[in-house]
């Protein structure tokens, strides 16, 4: 099988469905990750820290520049722990690609779709907090219109901090991968990030991550596992 999976962020892969990417691999399956947005210039400011203020100088900018290569490098050691090697980086802003022409965005994914052809998607879920994650399904859902398409498989994945945080909630799995072989190989790649890792008892700490996993193990009858909202699935 051809997976590609789509996501906002740096570290979005890992959160969703880093184990399930490493068990695709195992199996012989062919994964890409797209990255469309930076994961950074949000912040407004250098240092990995929030402010208020959409004007930064010349060396506050250079400063984020080398912060966006420095999780890029942190997001191609992820994937290598995951044993993926085909990566791709856009450069979407952070946190406001709701402010650009959602065409402008559905191009690019379909792109990535023409170029692969893959046989799945993975991506974000519709219901998360991060206007990000919402933009990017609502485009990858366009690109994926069943016409004249290969695609077998559309499903979304939660991503800490972010599907659960949002009020009502609305992430519904009905589709669940046995990850005890590759939970503690998708950790490390999450502590890959350095910038994006928290303690414990924030949803990207790696106790919640174990925890996570545990939770949807014990709600489909396994030790671990992670849990996937199938949004559209043809059989061919």
């Amino acid at each position: 099988m051809k997976i590609l999976v789509i996501v906002a962020h740096p570290d979005d892969e890992i959160l969703g469905v880093g184990a399930t990417m490493l068990k695709h691999v195992e199996k012989g399956d062919h994964v890409r990750v797209v990255y469309m947005a930076t994961g950074i210039t949000a912040r407004r400011s250098s240092g990995y820290k929030n402010v208020a203020v959409y004007n930064n100088n010349k060396s506050e900018l250079e400063k984020m520049r080398k912060e966006i290569h420095t999780i890029q490098k942190d997001a191609k050691k992820a994937c290598s722990i995951l044993k993926i090697n085909d990566i791709r980086f856009h450069k979407f802003p952070d946190n406001e690609m709701d402010s650009l022409p959602l065409l402008k965005i559905i191009k690019v994914i379909e792109d990535e779709i023409n170029d692969m052809i893959p046989d799945r998607i993975y991506t974000h879920h519709y219901g998360d907090l991060n206007v990000d994650h919402r933009t990017i399904y609502n485009a990858t859902l366009t690109a994926c219109r069943p016409i004249n398409s290969s695609l077998k498989d559309l499903i979304c994945f939660e991503v800490a901090s972010s599907t659960e945080w949002n009020y009502p909630p609305s992430f519904k799995p009905n589709y669940f991968v046995n990850i005890d072989n590759q939970l503690e190989s998708k950790i490390r790649a999450m502590e890959a990030y350095k910038s994006e890792l928290r303690e414990f008892p924030h949803p990207r700490s790696s106790e919640n991550l174990r925890m996570n996993a545990g939770k949807w193990g014990v709600v489909s009858g396994q030790k671990s596992a992670e849990a996937f909202e199938i949004i559209r699935r043809i059989e061919k």
